[in-house]
């Protein structure tokens, strides 16, 4: 890794961290307003839904913003994903960082917190996408370094069936409650649906998934060493 990507990445980082602090300062004015006794489940019910619709498109806004500047640094498609992957990364860590030193939450890494909600709540301990996130850090580092034109289909099957697995566990309570709900056919309106909503905000989390979970980060991280393993082997055999 040359100096100029480092610096890259350092600059970031930096935006991510800032962008973290914005994103924070808004769920603590949100949870000032809606849980003045401190987050629980179930969702509070003073919160209008045209609030939660704000909310999904904030969150749409924070993935595009994180997507942009990654293509502004980039010229190579290789790099927009590996910047991608790591300012998203940078800005998750430091968004639980800077909600510990702003309101002293969560009170563990084992804390339950809604992550999303497109296209239904995403639930989890903290440290599950703290470890989604770290790992995510590692990925992107590794393919600026090597600077490979391209993954082979196993290596992008290995990653895609990993992130797949993790993001069901992180949607399997809420999603298994609107499907026994009978909500389906309702679907394409989304969080507009009404029912969907009071059922949302009713619901209580029966608890995680952490064995899909761990099943599924195991298979991205091993996706991850043979990325690293195969491209490791060209850079030897480019050097002889």
């Amino acid at each position: 890794m040359d100096k100029k990507e480092i610096k890259t990445f350092s600059w970031l980082a930096l935006f991510a961290i800032a962008m973290a602090f914005i994103e924070t300062t808004v769920v603590v004015y949100l949870r000032k307003l809606y849980y003045p006794q401190g987050f629980n489940f179930p969702f509070s019910m003073d919160i209008p839904s045209s609030i939660i619709l704000i909310e999904t498109v904030r969150e749409i806004a924070t993935i595009i913003m994180l997507l942009m500047v990654a293509f502004l640094a980039a010229r190579k498609n290789y790099q927009k994903f590996a910047y991608f992957i790591f300012a998203f990364a940078v800005w998750d860590i430091f968004y639980y960082i800077w909600l510990k030193v702003l309101i002293a939450w969560p009170a563990s890494l084992f804390t339950q917190d809604i992550l999303f909600l497109i296209p239904v709540p995403w639930m989890s301990p903290v440290l599950a996408p703290i470890l989604v996130s770290l790992s995510m850090i590692l990925l992107s580092l590794i393919i600026v370094n090597f600077s490979p034109e391209k993954l082979r289909k196993r290596e992008w099957s290995l990653l895609i069936l990993g992130s797949v697995i993790i993001f069901v566990s992180f949607i399997w309570d809420y999603a298994f409650a609107i499907l026994k709900g009978g909500f389906i056919s309702k679907f394409s309106n989304a969080f507009l649906g009404k029912q969907i909503i009071s059922l949302v905000f009713r619901y209580i989390p029966s608890g995680y998934t952490w064995t899909a979970f761990l099943l599924g980060l195991v298979i991205a991280l091993f996706g991850v060493y043979v990325i690293y393993r195969d491209l490791k082997k060209k850079q030897k055999k480019k050097k002889k």
